[in-house]
C-alpha cells in the first residue's frame, strides 16, 4: 500500500511539472495598416511546430491573406522544423470586396514540451475592422516578399537547403563578393608577393603560391566568422585600431624598400634548407610560409567587410550554434571571394619576364604599388587631406623615378612610353597636391573644391546630416521618442564601404529627399570601444556598415543593410 502511495505521489508531482497549453503558449494578434502581427512567446522548454502553423480569414470570398513568409525555423533531433522562445510573421491583408471592412482572423497552433509532451492544437480567432481602402495584391505581395531581411534570407536558406546546395550558394556568393573592398585590394598585394619571388617564376608556381594565400585567408575569414557568430566577437573590427593598422601599413613600406632593392627580406638560410627538403617547388625561399602568414594578416586587417552573405551566415551561427555548416559555407564563399586572385596569380607567374634588366623594373613598379597600399591602409586612421598629400607625393616621385623629365634616349621605344606615363603621374600629382591645400578629400577628384567654387554648385556638397550618438540608452531613448521614422547608420573610419556609402549613397539627391522626413541618427563605432560594442551586439549587429530603419519606435527588419549599397538599390529599400 506505501509503495502504491507513493507511485501515485509521484505521477501526481511529475504530471504538475507540466505547464498547461495557456502557460506554455502565449499569441498576440494585432492589426496595423491592413496587416496582421503574428507573434507568439513560449515559456522555457517549449517549442511550436511549425508544419502545425495554420492561418485563415473570413468571410471567405471577401477577404484572403497576402503572401508572406515564415521566420527561418530549427531542427529538432528528428529532424523537424521548431520555433522557440518566440515566432513572429506579418501577414497582409486584402479585401476583395467593399461590402464589409469587419474581418475574423483565424491562427491554428500546436507544440511540444522538450519533456515528452506535446499539446493538442488550438485554434482562436480575432475579430478586426479594417481601417483603410482595399490593399492591391501587387502591394501585399511586394510587402511580404521583402518581409525578411537580405541576412535574414540567406540565414533561412541555410536553415532550409541541403548541405551541396548551401556550399554551392555560398561559392557563388564569394565570387559575387570577389571585387569589393574586401578583397580588391588583394590583388596588388598577392601580385607583389609573386613578383618578388624572383626568377623561376612559372604558372605553376604561380597557382601552389596564390592558392596557399586564399586558403590562408578563407581558414581566417571562417575562423573569425564562426567566433563572431557564437560568441559575437568581431575579431577583425578589434584589430581596427591606429596602432595594428600603423604596424601593417609600415610592414607594406618595408616590401616596398626591399622591392626597390635598398635590402632582401628572407628566412635565415638554415631554415630555408630546411624548408626547401620537405617542401615543394613553390616553397623553396620560405615562401608557403611568407604567403601563407600574409593571407592571414589580410584576411584579418586589409579587408574587414561585412556583407550580406557573410551576415547571414553569422546570424544563423549565433541562432542554431551550428559552427559546422556555418563555418562550412564561409569556408566556401571565401574560396569564392580568393578564386580570382588564383587566376591572377597563375598568370602572374606565366606572363613573368625572364631574368634580366625587366625583372628589376618589374619588382620596383610593385615596390610603388605597395607604397599605394601602405597609403590606403593609413587612410582609414588618418584625415584626408593628409592621404592627399601622400598620394600627391608616391606619384611625383614615381614621375620623377620614371624620367619624366629625362631627354630621350636614341632608342624611344619603351622610354618614351615610360616617360609619357611619367608625365601623367606628374600631372595628376600636382592636381592632387593642390586638391591638398584646397581641401579636397577625394584622390579621385581632387580638384573637387576648386570646381565648386568656380561654379557656385553648393548641390555637390550636399550629403546627409546625421545626429552623432554615443551610447545605447541614448538612442533607444531617441528611437522611443521619434515622431518620424528613425535611420540609425553603424560606421567606423577604417570600413571601406561606409565611405563608400557615405561618398556615393548619402550624396545622392534622390536618397537626400527620401530621407527628409526622417529622423538620422549615426553611431561611430571605429574605436570598439565597450559602450559600441554593447551597441552592435543590442541590434546584433557583426560589424559596419549597418543601417537600421525604425518606426514608432520598431524596428523595420525587412528594411536592415548590410555592406554598400548604390543609390538606386538604397532607394529600393527605403520604399518597402
Amino acid at each position: 500500500m506505501r509503495r502504491i502511495m507513493i507511485s501515485i505521489l509521484f505521477a501526481i508531482s511529475l504530471y504538475a511539472g507540466f505547464l498547461s497549453v495557456d502557460d506554455a503558449f502565449h499569441p498576440a494578434v494585432t492589426l496595423k495598416d491592413n496587416k496582421v502581427f503574428v507573434q507568439i512567446n513560449m515559456a522555457d522548454h517549449i517549442h511550436l511546430t511549425k508544419d502545425a502553423l495554420k492561418f485563415d480569414v473570413k468571410p471567405v470570398g471577401e477577404v484572403e491573406l497576402g503572401k508572406y513568409t515564415l521566420p527561418a525555423a530549427e531542427k529538432d533531433e528528428f529532424g523537424d522544423e521548431i520555433y522557440t522562445k518566440e515566432f513572429k510573421v506579418k501577414i497582409p491583408l486584402i479585401l476583395k470586396s467593399q461590402n464589409s471592412k469587419d474581418v475574423t482572423f483565424v491562427l491554428t497552433y500546436q507544440g511540444c514540451s522538450d519533456r515528452g509532451v506535446c499539446y493538442p492544437p488550438v485554434t482562436k480567432e480575432y475579430n478586426f475592422t479594417l481601417s483603410t481602402p482595399a490593399v492591391s495584391e501587387e502591394k501585399g505581395q511586394k510587402s511580404e516578399s521583402n518581409f525578411l531581411s537580405e541576412e535574414e534570407s540567406i540565414a533561412s536558406t541555410l536553415k532550409s537547403k541541403s548541405f551541396g546546395i548551401v556550399l554551392l550558394t555560398f561559392f557563388g556568393f564569394g565570387l559575387l563578393l570577389a571585387l569589393t573592398p574586401c578583397i580588391f585590394p588583394m590583388i596588388p598585394i598577392l601580385s607583389s608577393i609573386i613578383v618578388a619571388q624572383g626568377e623561376g617564376m612559372t604558372a605553376r608556381r604561380g597557382f601552389w603560391l596564390s592558392l596557399v594565400y586564399v586558403l590562408s585567408m578563407a581558414f581566417t575569414y571562417t575562423l573569425a566568422g564562426v567566433l563572431a557568430g557564437l560568441f559575437g566577437a568581431n575579431i577583425q573590427a578589434a584589430l581596427q585600431n591606429p596602432w595594428v593598422i600603423s604596424l601593417f601599413s609600415l610592414l607594406f613600406v618595408a616590401l616596398a624598400f626591399s622591392m626597390f632593392g635598398f635590402y632582401e627580406i628572407g628566412l635565415p638560410a638554415s631554415i630555408q634548407s630546411r624548408l626547401s627538403k620537405t617542401s615543394d617547388e613553390a616553397g623553396k625561399k620560405g615562401g608557403i610560409v611568407g604567403v601563407a602568414i600574409m593571407g592571414f594578416l589580410s584576411a584579418l586587417i586589409v579587408g574587414p567587410c561585412v556583407a550580406p552573405p557573410l551576415a547571414g551566415a553569422l546570424i544563423y551561427i549565433g541562432q542554431t550554434g551550428d559552427a559546422l555548416l556555418g563555418g562550412a559555407a564561409l569556408f566556401v564563399m571565401s574560396l569564392g571571394m580568393g578564386a580570382p586572385l588564383v587566376l591572377i596569380g597563375m598568370g602572374a607567374g606565366r606572363f613573368m619576364p625572364k631574368p634580366g634588366g625587366w625583372m628589376t623594373t618589374v619588382s620596383k613598379i610593385f615596390g610603388v604599388v605597395m607604397l599605394g597600399v601602405a597609403i590606403w591602409m593609413l587612410s582609414r586612421i588618418i584625415p584626408e587631406t593628409l592621404t592627399m598629400g601622400l598620394w600627391s607625393i608616391l606619384f611625383i616621385i614615381s614621375s620623377v623615378y620614371m624620367g619624366a623629365f629625362e631627354p630621350l634616349g636614341s632608342e624611344r621605344s619603351w622610354n618614351a612610353l615610360l616617360k609619357g606615363v611619367g608625365l601623367l603621374f606628374f600631372i595628376y600629382g600636382l592636381f592632387l597636391f593642390f586638391g591638398t591645400f584646397t581641401g579636397a578629400k577625394n584622390p579621385i577628384d581632387p580638384l573637387q573644391v576648386i570646381k565648386e567654387r568656380s561654379y557656385g554648385n553648393v548641390e555637390l556638397t550636399r550629403a546627409l546630416q546625421f545626429e552623432t550618438v554615443k551610447s545605447l540608452d541614448d538612442l533607444l531613448v531617441k528611437i522611443k521618442n521619434s515622431n518620424k521614422p528613425v535611420m540609425v547608420d553603424f560606421r567606423a573610419d577604417w570600413c571601406v564601404s561606409c565611405k563608400e556609402l557615405e561618398d556615393s549613397t548619402f550624396k545622392d539627391k534622390k536618397v537626400i529627399d527620401a530621407l527628409n522626413g526622417y529622423n538620422l541618427y549615426q553611431v561611430d563605432v571605429t574605436q570598439n570601444s565597450v559602450e559600441q560594442k554593447r551597441m552592435m551586439k543590442y541590434f546584433g549587429i557583426f560589424g559596419p556598415p549597418a543601417i537600421l530603419f525604425f518606426k514608432n519606435g520598431e524596428e523595420i527588419k525587412h528594411k536592415r543593410v548590410s555592406g554598400y549599397k548604390s543609390p538606386s538599390e538604397f532607394l529600393e529599400i527605403i520604399s518597402l
